[in-house]
């Protein structure tokens, strides 16, 4: 389980490989992301999750995606599920993730 765990982190750093300053840590069962001092993402389960606003969570419910649900009694609403597609595609998930910074 940690060996995929990691691979899905790796390729989430290498995805994300143009955004400068980003760091990944260890975290509940999962990885904190984060540029510089400033925490955005979180993955979990190998998925993962941006930090949202007013604005932007819109963008992710318009994908059908749902906010982070670490288990059953616990949901943050501040932090959803980024898309497959969206993930797949390097430009537009360094994109996500600026927007996810300066929320």
């Amino acid at each position: 389980m940690t060996a995929k765990r990691d691979s899905f982190k790796d390729f989430i750093v290498d995805q994300l490989a143009d955004l400068r300053g980003l760091t990944c840590r260890a975290m509940f069962g999962g990885y904190g992301l984060y540029q510089k001092a400033k925490f955005f993402g979180i993955i979990h389960r190998g998925r993962l999750y941006f930090k949202v606003t007013a604005v932007t969570t819109s963008y992710y419910k318009d994908h059908g995606m749902k906010p982070f649900r670490p288990n059953a009694k616990q949901t943050l609403k501040s932090f959803y599920e980024v898309p497959v597609d969206v993930i797949e595609d390097p430009d537009a998930l360094t994109t996500w993730a600026m927007q996810s910074i300066k929320a």
